[in-house]
């Protein structure tokens, strides 16, 4: 119970300093902020140089992406990496390896009539999403940096569909599908592709992320449009690390770590 008293009282002290910080902010939308406004001496805001500067900087329409895969390039690899390690940590706690104490969650009855119903009416209609929703995911990570989408997006499309699979029968197909060591290994891939594109400039003498000096290993016409196509690997690249740990905590979370039944 102390520990329980001790823990509500850091939560309420921790909301104290973060409401007091936030009636610091200035007001949403506020015109006059200085993001929108600028600072004294007239250099423009972080928004109008965004704006005005980001299209011929990477030749990205999708100002979003732009920002994200390139300006602030650093912190979206570190949550692509967030996700990995929050990913690993699940399998660490609940994989159980072999056949250990725990039973594996019974599969859904095939022989009885809400067995047949369930094959029948929810494991057809799935089985006719999936390919749509995986199709559509793909055109999401190609076009997020010239429309909405992304990286983000398009893996957790792509992690659904195979969440799906599992839903229209048995978390078996899904692994026939999806097994875990291809989860496992595109998980890592994804982030080793996102670091790629960091590390490759630093050997070609730039800054780590400083896509422009990519131009000629990617057969480009200008640093901006190896900008533009860097950030699409950098989007596949955040899509196989969210795909492959979304679908692997379904996979352990629904089957407690065995890996067999499942929902």
């Amino acid at each position: 119970m102390s520990a329980k008293i001790f823990a509500s009282i850091a939560v309420a002290i921790t909301g104290l300093v973060l409401l007091y910080g936030v009636s610091d902010f200035p007001t949403f939308g506020d015109p006059r902020s200085p993001a929108s406004a600028g600072v004294a001496g007239g250099a423009p805001s972080a928004s109008q140089y965004y704006i005005n500067q980001s299209y011929g900087v990477t030749k990205v329409p999708n100002l979003v992406t732009s920002v994200l895969a390139d300006y602030r390039g650093y912190d979206t690899m570190l949550e692509t990496v967030v996700v990995f390690a929050a990913g690993m940590a699940i399998f660490a706690i609940l994989r159980v390896v072999g056949s250990g104490s725990r039973n594996p969650v019974d599969a859904p009855s095939a022989a009885s009539i809400d067995g047949d119903h369930h094959r029948i009416i929810v494991g057809t209609t799935c089985r006719i999403a999936v390919p749509v929703v995986q199709i559509f995911a793909l055109y999401v990570v190609a076009h997020g940096h010239h429309s909405p989408g992304g990286g983000f997006q398009g893996g957790v499309m792509l992690g659904a569909s195979f969440i799906l699979i599992a839903l229209a029968g048995n978390l078996d197909d899904a692994l026939g599908r999806f097994s875990e060591r291809a989860y496992l290994s595109l998980a890592a891939i994804g982030i080793m592709i996102y670091a790629g594109f960091g590390v490759v400039p630093q050997v070609l003498g730039k800054n780590f992320l400083d896509y422009g000096v990519l131009q000629h290993l990617l057969l480009t016409d200008s640093p901006a449009m190896a900008r533009s196509h860097s950030m699409l690997g950098v989007e596949i690249g955040v899509a196989l690390t969210v795909m492959s740990i979304m679908f692997a905590i379904f996979a352990n979370l629904s089957s407690r770590g065995s890996l067999r039944g499942g929902l």
